[in-house]
């Protein structure tokens, strides 16, 4: 029986795992689960999968869980809070750790867990984007797998088996183009982020269906996808393909290219990185790909870089490297929080950016430190730029 850590087992893709060890509880059992904030969904998940070890964000969470377990008859000797919980259960003994925390958060438990031996089954592309040569070396050092999430990067990974070692020409990253595939820059000024929030094929957290919008989550895969599988970012071609069944391809120097098919559902890439090397039945849970009807008519277009800027910022970043891969994403996390409170617009996520990278002075992404440091500086750079944003905004009503 594989034990299994989740780290955020309260957001989209925890509870789908979640799902996918109570339909095979008889392969998997939990080791550890954190969460955030929301407290209530969590302790439904310690009673079902009592889990050994678990961690919330804050201390006023940690109080809160504590009374709502009281109340159920059940006593935690330990409950862990914040970074240093989430630490903690990142290097608890377990098989595979599931880092699907939002963001840079899930950067220090990555490089804590590849530590501690655990192989990683990874939903957090920003640990890659940030710090994808730190963590591919501390990877490489301990000899832990790293079993992708996402979809695209699972489906490269597919391809990859049973191929290792045979050069690729080309990585094939698909892109469904989001809600405004085909919009100009003057439609896209009247977005809403109730408009941007609806993803014609995929459900997913608000984050990153905010960064399928700006093509932003585009650009962070082809950063992950370089890291991951050792490629020139020159290799990578994103294609987009609304209808979402090709997931993404690998083309080989004698011109074959493998793709991996099948209709939207994350259960499919988040069940084989926990099971693998073995593959779940999930009949019951996925719909089989209809060829007749829905996959009748596979169509593939270029991505439009000049309207939705975010894939040429990232592009750019790629290219540029060391801190400005971390750069960009810390500044986007932020933006992309202010866009959903309605702050600042939807194109001011990716001129800010822009202007944020423009201002960065850069530093090698060997150290821990150094990322970190140009996390918390672009941050603290789109929050100025936001501010004076909306102070105009507010002048001008």
């Amino acid at each position: 029986m594989k034990k299994v850590t989740i780290l955020g087992s309260t957001g989209s893709i925890g509870t789908q795992a979640l799902e996918i060890i109570r339909s095979s509880s008889d392969k998997f059992k939990t080791s550890a689960l954190t969460c955030g904030e929301q407290v209530e969904v969590f302790v439904q998940q310690i009673l079902e999968f009592q889990p050994e070890y678990i961690a919330v964000g804050s201390e006023s969470s940690r109080e809160k869980l504590i009374n709502l377990l009281k109340d159920k008859g059940i006593e935690k000797a330990e409950i862990g809070v914040g970074e240093d919980g989430i630490v903690k259960a990142a290097t608890y003994e377990t098989d595979i750790v599931l880092n699907s925390l939002m963001g840079m958060r899930g950067l220090v438990p990555t490089l804590e867990a590849i530590g501690a031996g655990h192989d990683i089954a990874f939903a957090n592309k920003e640990t890659l984007v940030a710090g994808g040569q730190l963590v591919m070396e501390s990877a490489k050092k301990k000899g832990v797998k790293m079993l992708p999430v996402d979809s695209e990067h699972s489906a490269i990974f597919q391809c990859l088996e049973g191929n290792k070692g045979k050069e690729i020409s080309r990585i094939l990253l698909t892109a469904s183009g989001g809600p405004f595939r085909g919009w100009t820059r003057d439609k896209l000024k009247n977005v809403t982020p109730e408009m941007a929030l609806k993803h014609p094929n995929w459900t997913m957290g608000q984050k990153i269906t905010i960064d399928s919008a700006t093509m932003m989550n585009k650009g962070l895969e082809i950063i992950e996808a370089m890291w991951l599988f050792d490629v020139p970012v020159e290799n990578i071609e994103v294609l987009v393909h609304p209808q979402s069944i090709v997931h993404s391809a690998v083309e080989f120097k004698d011109t074959a290219v493998l793709a991996e098919l099948g209709t939207p559902n994350m259960k499919v890439p988040i069940a084989l990185a926990l099971a693998y090397p073995d593959r779940l039945d999930l009949d019951k849970e996925c719909q089989r790909v209809d060829f007749f009807n829905k996959a009748s008519n596979l169509t593939f277009e270029k991505p439009d870089a000049e309207n939705f800027k975010c894939l040429a910022l990232a592009l750019r970043a790629a290219k540029l490297g060391g801190t400005y891969p971390a750069v960009m994403n810390g500044a986007n996390e932020v933006l992309v929080d202010l866009f959903l409170k309605k702050k600042i617009g939807f194109l001011d996520i990716p001129d800010i950016i822009e202007e944020i990278m423009d201002q960065h002075q850069s530093l090698p992404a060997d150290k821990l430190e150094n990322i970190l440091s140009a996390d918390g500086w672009a941050r603290e750079r789109a929050m100025e730029i936001a501010e004076t944003i909306e102070s105009n905004m507010k002048g001008g009503n």
